[in-house]
């Protein structure tokens, strides 16, 4: 049975390296997953993701690639890649067996279409095998959770988990309210990832479509990710730990 903290996903969604090192460090004994998006990549670049590599945890790189193939083929092989110098670091100090084997899971925007989608897939498996890594878990993009709800978008999403999954995906991110869609539709060794997900009592900010880690849980997804009520919280590991109890409570 899968633990509470292998479910979570801490999005570091702040401005400066120092600010999710802190993070990093305050949560690693409660939080296995940690996401880096665009706003923190930018930032700092390759530096937070080796740094959370070399702390043995596992790293959501979430830059939801979406262009021409090739240019989506060779940024895949390139967020392989990040691992690399780590490997080069870990191994001169004689503790290798103390990291994580490479970037954990990636994003895609199942917009780019079916030729982009094979493509990265393509490239994360022959870049991983050459390198000597894991494989990165790719997971699909498919609508924003900052979108509202229409009247087809359970049909919408649906179409490109369906895209996703042929084309050779891992999984994909979808809100909460399509998970049990997609997991009925699609297999349970699907993977569905949800951000959007707000802790009893918390805003909802820019998200339309929100759900509680606990109603995320029951609708099938098997990954959360949380961000600003942990991340902007006056107690960032008691928030975690609260998070973690409400999906332990889903049997």
């Amino acid at each position: 049975m899968t633990e509470p903290k292998d479910k979570l996903i801490v999005a570091l969604d702040v401005d400066t390296f120092e600010e999710a090192r802190i993070l990093v460090d305050s949560l690693g004994s409660v939080v296995n997953i940690f996401k880096v998006g665009s706003q923190l990549f930018t930032a700092c670049g390759p530096v937070v993701v080796r740094y959370i590599l070399v702390r043995g945890k596992k790293v959501f790189l979430d830059l939801k690639f979406h262009d021409i193939p090739n240019t989506v083929a060779n940024a895949i092989r390139a967020a392989v890649n990040l691992s690399v110098a780590v490997h080069e670091i870990i191994e001169s100090s004689g503790k290798k067996n103390e990291i994580n084997d490479g970037i954990f899971m990636c994003t895609v925007h199942t917009m780019g279409g079916k030729e982009m989608l094979e493509r990265a897939v393509e490239a994360a498996a022959q870049q991983a095998q050459s390198v000597g890594v894991i494989k990165p878990l790719l997971v699909g993009i498919t609508v924003l959770t900052s979108e509202a709800s229409t009247n087809n978008m359970s049909a919408l999403v649906l179409e490109r988990a369906r895209l996703a999954k042929e084309c050779g995906l891992s999984g994909v991110v979808a809100s909460s309210h399509e998970a049990k869609l997609i997991r009925q539709e699609l297999g349970d060794d699907f993977i569905i990832v949800t951000p959007g997900i707000r802790p009893s009592g918390a805003g909802e900010n820019d998200q339309k479509r929100v759900m509680t880690p606990r109603e995320a849980a029951r609708m099938g997804s098997d990954f959360l990710v949380v961000g600003r009520p942990i991340v902007k919280a006056e107690n960032p590991v008691l928030a975690t730990k609260k998070i973690l109890e409400e999906i332990s409570q889903v049997n």
